[in-house]
């Protein structure tokens, strides 16, 4: 539940900030007739992002046996690889809010798309969040096994309340140090996804497990136990891992870890 709930709580933020900041610009330049555009294309990029998440349920239950192993060990693989691109992008980045005001400011000048452009932006940024929760929420179910319809409602309910209050100057928050922590947070879970999947691939005969398992600490902390389930899903807790999961997850970690500090240096290094 709580991986869930990181999930959708972090890309319904950073859409819910896409939102703000465009709000923002349409009030701060007496533009805000707009505004009903932008509500739309949320609105759009919503029912959008549903329609996927129901099209993605109706294809991960069409496998069985073997089928599904291999499919559900390549969504988490995929996922993970997403959610490092995201991350990593979002290291490298400089001045975003100022470039997605600019954006605006460019489609609404004489000449541009106005409402047509606008609309777009919104409803893109608002979709590729839909999308990207879809494949990291069926990666998550996949990897723990259990469902999380609950913390993904808690996570958009949080996510959406924070962005609202956000907006209105009701509260501050230290968003480079949130994304920071959440960063960090949703790297050991990709490790884990990562991990996850080798082992699908593993039961359903793709790869190798070279040493299986290489302990088991089930009798100790049991995956099913309430502390286990929560490792579990968080950072891909396995009590019997085979040596293939273990050199996957940390290779994982070493890279995205080395890569995603280099960007974050980078990025706090004067231009």
């Amino acid at each position: 539940m709580l991986e869930s709930f990181l999930v959708l709580f972090r890309e319904t933020l950073e859409a819910a900030l896409v939102v703000g900041i465009v709000l923002g610009y349409l009030a701060r330049t007496g533009q805000t007739r707009y505004r009903l555009t932008v509500w739309v294309a949320v609105a759009t990029g919503a029912a959008a992002s549903v329609l996927i998440a129901w099209l993605f349920q109706r294809l991960a239950g069409g496998f069985e046996g073997r089928a599904e192993q291999i499919f559900e060990g390549l969504v988490m693989l995929a996922g993970a690889a997403l959610l490092t691109t995201l991350i990593v992008w979002m290291a490298g980045k400089r001045d975003a809010a100022v470039k997605l005001e600019h954006g605006v400011e460019r489609h609404l000048a004489p000449g541009g798309s106005h409402g047509v452009g606008l609309f777009l932006l919104v409803f893109l940024s608002v979709v590729r969040e839909g999308v990207e929760s879809v494949i990291f929420l069926g990666a998550a179910r996949f990897g723990t096994g259990s469902g999380s319809l609950w913390g993904a409602l808690a996570g958009l309910a949080a996510a959406s309340l924070l962005g609202f209050l956000l907006f209105r100057g009701a509260v501050r928050v230290r968003l480079g140090l949130f994304f920071t922590v959440t960063n960090v947070l949703l790297l050991l879970f990709a490790a884990g996804l990562v991990a996850h999947g080798l082992h699908e691939l593993v039961e359903a005969g793709w790869l190798p497990a070279l040493v299986d398992p290489v302990w088991d600490l089930n009798p100790l902390l049991p995956e099913q136990g309430l502390l286990g389930s929560l490792l579990r899903g968080l950072f891909g807790y396995n009590g019997n891992p085979s040596l293939l999961e273990l050199l996957g997850y940390a290779a994982y970690a070493a890279v995205a870890a080395s890569l995603w500090r280099s960007l974050a240096r980078k990025r706090r290094t004067p231009a």
